[in-house]
């Protein structure tokens, strides 16, 4: 058995300080006021680099190995866009990638970019850029030559794993496809990525590889709202349909972005179960300023079988932020091991297939720690209503459109039509 970090959403606020008015505390609260703030933070404003640093040493001191690290993208605040500029965004984006190869200087680190690595924020372009070219050198020590050359054409890339000479772990540029992302409006390939993916899982399945998918934006629906893709309905069939083709030697798929912890199966048009999806929640806990819920800052260890990469298990790490705070140290724990909190075998298809057949279930014990888990803990009092459920179960479950309407008139339509 090996491992390896999946860490994601760090957004760091490098105006984040402790000051009596509460509305100054950080510019990524956006003139709210800071609810509680103290050295590791607050749920109305993006991670203090105090945070970040504590989320590393915690992974650095953990005592677990580990074979390589997964880092999906994220790293400047959620600030207005005059506050920032391309200039800023690499030097967050700098900062971040040196505390990483400084506190884990022989650790293979495999990034993705996200919509927030950019500026202005998601507009990420289909050919180069400065932003491009800034983290192509920053990642150089990580990726070979060839995997630098299309991280500058376009985002992405494909690397193998030094330690692990037949996994793959292709980076995606799912940014490219986000709706906000108006440079990329109406191409049906921005950077010729789906191209270049289709080629590269190709020729992974002649050399017999398997790979590992990692991108910032997720393919599937959005587990909180009704009907909306995380990306572009057009590409995500598009990318929902590639996966199909070629599950047989994808082993696993790993995002971030919502800042919440969720996991989706990807099945064939028949509806058999055939690739595993894990969501990653963020090491930021901000909140919007209507946002009830949000997340407590988390980092997570998978588990995988050596010979053929298959997933083993989950280990999610968590920071109770209000405890940190209120002692001065911060106290990472173990949140949940994922075939043990759901008594499950190992995280293939088959098993969280089964294993979302039984949240669906009405009063589902299983389903309710899975929507505490959903918010990292943070509030285990909020109740997840009927049509909270339907949603969530549909994401898991369907990641196509047609699908998604099947689950949702399974669910949904037919309960709320009386």
């Amino acid at each position: 058995m090996r491992q390896f970090w999946h860490v994601t959403d760090l957004h760091l606020d490098p105006t984040y300080h402790i000051t009596d008015d509460r509305t100054k505390v950080c510019a990524s609260s956006k003139g709210s006021n800071a609810s509680n703030p103290g050295p590791f933070g607050d749920v109305m404003c993006d991670s203090p680099y105090h945070l970040i640093l504590s989320a590393f040493d915690f992974i650095k001191h953990s005592g677990q190995e580990a074979s390589f690290m997964i880092w999906t993208g994220d790293s400047p605040p959620h600030v207005p866009v005059h506050e920032l500029s391309t200039d800023t965004v690499i030097t967050v984006i700098a900062n971040m990638t040196t505390t990483v190869q400084s506190l884990f200087p022989d650790l293979q680190v495999f990034p993705a970019l996200g919509n927030h690595d950019y500026w202005p924020q998601d507009q990420l372009p289909s050919f180069t850029s400065k932003v491009y070219n800034a983290v192509a050198n920053l990642w150089k020590p990580w990726l070979d030559e060839e995997a630098i050359q299309t991280l500058r054409k376009g985002g992405f890339y494909s690397q193998k794993v030094s330690t692990n000479q037949n996994l793959r772990i292709i980076s995606l540029n799912t940014n490219l496809y986000y709706g906000p992302d108006i440079v990329t409006l109406n191409r049906s390939d921005p950077a010729n990525q789906f191209e270049w993916l289709e080629h590269t899982l190709n020729i992974s399945q002649q050399n017999k590889e398997k790979v590992y998918i990692i991108a910032h934006i997720p393919v599937g629906y959005l587990p909180y709202s009704m009907h909306t893709t995380a990306m572009r309905e057009f590409y995500n069939e598009k990318l929902v349909d590639i996966f199909r083709r070629y599950s047989k030697i994808i082993a696993g798929q790993f995002y971030g972005h919502t800042h919440r912890d969720s996991i989706m199966i990807l099945s064939d048009k028949k509806g058999n179960p055939i690739n595993s999806v894990f969501v990653a929640p963020a090491v930021t806990p901000v909140k919007g300023a209507l946002q009830k819920q949000t997340n407590y800052p988390g980092l997570r260890l998978f588990q995988y079988d050596p010979l053929d990469y298959e997933l083993l298990d989950m280990l999610q790490y968590y920071l109770n932020l209000t405890d940190a705070n209120l002692k001065g140290e911060s106290n990472w724990k173990l949140e949940y091991i994922l075939t043990q909190t759901y008594d499950i075998e190992d995280l293939q298809p088959k098993s969280l297939y089964e294993l979302a057949k039984e949240f669906a279930t009405p009063d589902s014990k299983k389903f309710i720690k899975y929507y505490n888990y959903f918010f990292v803990s943070y509030d285990s009092s909020e109740v997840c209503d009927e049509k909270c459920k339907a949603f969530q179960i549909c994401a898991i479950v369907a990641l196509d459109h047609n699908s998604y309407e099947d689950c949702l008139k399974q669910y949904y339509y037919i309960r709320h039509s009386l």
